[in-house]
């Protein structure tokens, strides 16, 4: 639905100058202000948007001529770079002038995302959603949307919000106007028993989705997994939950499992059993992890599972073993071939050194944490932990940050004076959360304030400018092991870089063999990681963001992120419409056909191949 907010932008490469000032992530660039003042239509709209994906407060006075300008290209650019600023505007003023749907939605929307907000913004919005036309409609019920979220709990909705909240949420048709308005009124608990009637009415299943919790008999009957899923993960019903168990869709079904192992009001040893599923290993890994046996068999089982050819599976006997204090089975295990297991296995500050010669993010982080306990023990080792922390800073790569964050603070804690010299070498490391994390460690080691040396991320080369636009119309072929394939539209016009750094990677085969390790249903599945893990990225720089209007949609694709401008070349898919990340994750594909295959994907799928096919291929074809 992202769609109907952008126009029919010019289909030619994007500027490269004005793409190199965004890339190089210069606040108040003067460069993109002048080119905003006085460039052609297309640079004034580019220049527009780089200001607001730099996020710098001042670039608003630059940006306010622009929400006036002729074109709707760059108005609609301006106001989306205010909305990304959450800067303050008489919008109202806007409104009296501007004729173009999709503008006027995109100053609604920037008007809900104002700091601090104010009653008449209220009004506002709420008059937006009686719009004549459905962008507008939208942009206003994202405006309410952004403002009940941003402003939590200092926010309380005023009742004429929410009463225009629910005649629009029954007057329109529209799926996406109905979610954003339940999603609004059940944060601001307002849902009301005939709202909730009419939602699990709603054809969509993502509007019955938002509204199952409320009424999980029913929602557990509907024909979409994504509705029975959200009755199961809010349910208390611990038979309604047993049957859930047996579901046809097996996200369902683990969620059952995982629901009654949490809930003590529910007899987790009925669903023992089903560490014997023929459904397959994910339901055997979870009942594992869940269900309550006695200690005989589980004792049998952790040395069963513990041996068992998926890993995962051993993951959840060490889950197992690490609950029941099984220190045979932990140790066996620590010693595992796959970092992942042994990462849940480690318990001891012998294992954790050990793992100190491993390249996995994920192992080391976790062995960063046992060391950081470790106290007196851990001091015989202090040249084993400053050595990989330089060995890590050796290798370069900007995406190793959390496993060398995690070893400052080990080596903050130790006396030696080798420490002092790693730290303040780290104070000029080309990562600035490196040298940030080194001043606050020596500042703590001194009690004198230390500042660091670098302050803003390095600019990695971005893909040449022929390669990005021959990337135009552009898609990218998914092929899933055993499953199917997606076909994606890539948004090169959205996102040039990131489009760019992916389309790179999937042609150097980067991603072949990878797997999807974070299964979240209802919100995302991610993958792309060559440890499986959130740690280890795809890429050695970080990827900067290209935010603005390419939604979090269902079916769309983003790059993952450990905040602002850190992506790793990790990707994930939006399996339900997720405004909340609108704004601050990039988007660079939208899913053409597949979508059921996406639905499919479950924890240790595998990426075979993907597959980058330009526009002239296609028409050859």
């Amino acid at each position: 639905m992202w769609l109907l907010l952008l126009p029919m932008l010019a289909q030619v490469p994007a500027d490269r100058a004005i793409l190199d000032l965004e890339h190089s992530r210069a606040p108040g660039s003067s460069a993109l202000q002048r080119l905003a003042a006085s460039g052609t239509t297309r640079q004034r709209q580019l220049a527009a948007r780089a200001l607001g994906r730099l996020e710098d407060p001042a670039a608003a006075g630059a940006l306010m001529p622009l929400l006036t300008a002729p074109e709707s290209v760059v108005r609609l650019a301006a106001v989306g770079a205010m909305a990304q600023l959450r800067a303050p505007f008489d919008y109202e003023r806007l409104l009296r002038t501007e004729r173009v749907p999709s503008v006027r939605a995109a100053v609604y929307e920037a008007a809900g995302r104002v700091k601090g907000g104010s009653a008449a913004l209220d009004v506002l919005l709420a008059r937006g959603l009686s719009e004549s036309t459905t962008p507008a409609q939208m942009g206003a019920a994202r405006g309410i949307e952004s403002r009940v979220r941003l402003a939590a709990a200092d926010y309380p909705p005023p009742q004429a919000l929410l009463d225009a909240l629910a005649a629009a949420f029954e007057r329109s048709s529209d799926p996406t106007v109905r979610q954003l308005a339940l999603l609004s009124l059940t944060r601001a608990k307002a849902m009301t028993p005939s709202l909730i009637a009419a939602a699990m009415a709603d054809a969509n299943p993502e509007v019955r989705r938002l509204a199952a919790s409320q009424d999980e008999a029913r929602a557990m009957r509907d024909s979409s997994p994504m509705v029975r899923y959200a009755a199961v993960s809010a349910s208390g019903d611990c038979a309604l939950l047993l049957a859930a168990t047996s579901d046809a869709s097996e996200m369902v079904a683990l969620a059952a499992i995982e629901r009654i192992g949490r809930r003590s009001s529910c007899d987790a040893t009925a669903i023992a059993p089903l560490v014997r599923s023929p459904r397959g290993w994910r339901i055997r890994a979870q009942a594992l992890v869940w269900a309550r046996f006695d200690s005989v068999e589980a004792r049998r089982l952790r040395r069963e599972f513990a041996t068992d050819t998926v890993w995962q599976v051993r993951v959840a006997a060490a889950q197992l073993a690490k609950r029941d204090g099984d220190t045979e089975v932990l140790a066996l295990l620590a010693r595992d071939a796959n970092p992942n297991v042994a990462l849940v296995a480690l318990t001891t500050v012998t294992e954790a050194v050990r793992n100190l010669r491993s390249d996995h993010a994920g192992l080391l982080i976790a062995s960063a944490e046992i060391l950081q306990k470790g106290g007196a023990e851990v001091l015989p080792n202090t040249a084993r932990v400053v050595a990989t922390f330089r060995r890590l800073t050796q290798d370069g790569s900007m995406t190793l940050r959390d496993p060398r964050v995690a070893l400052l603070t080990v080596l903050g804690a130790l006396p030696d004076t080798a420490v002092t010299s790693v730290l303040t070498d780290a104070l000029s490391d080309r990562d600035p959360a490196i040298a940030a994390k080194a001043a606050s460690v020596l500042s703590a080691r001194t009690r004198a304030g230390v500042t660091p040396l670098t302050t803003q991320l390095p600019i990695p080369p971005i893909p040449p400018a022929p390669y990005i636009a021959a990337l135009k119309g552009a898609q990218a072929i998914i092929t899933m092991k055993g499953l199917g394939t997606i076909v994606v539209d890539l948004l090169v016009e959205e996102a040039p870089v990131t489009v760019g750094v992916f389309a790179q990677l999937a042609e150097s085969g980067q991603y072949d063999g990878l797997t999807f390790h974070r299964i979240v249903s209802n919100f995302v599945i991610q993958g792309g990681s060559p440890g499986a893990d959130e740690y280890d990225g795809r890429t050695r720089e970080f990827m900067r963001d290209e935010v603005g209007y390419a939604r979090n949609a269902r079916g769309s694709i983003g790059i993952s992120t450990r905040g602002r401008d850190t992506g790793d070349g990790q990707i994930y898919f939006n399996l339900v419409d997720n405004y909340r990340l609108d704004r601050d994750y990039t988007v660079l594909a939208m899913i053409r056909s597949g979508l059921d295959v996406m639905d499919r994907v479950q924890e240790g799928d595998v990426i075979e191949r993907i597959q980058i096919v330009r526009l002239a291929t296609r028409r050859v074809k």
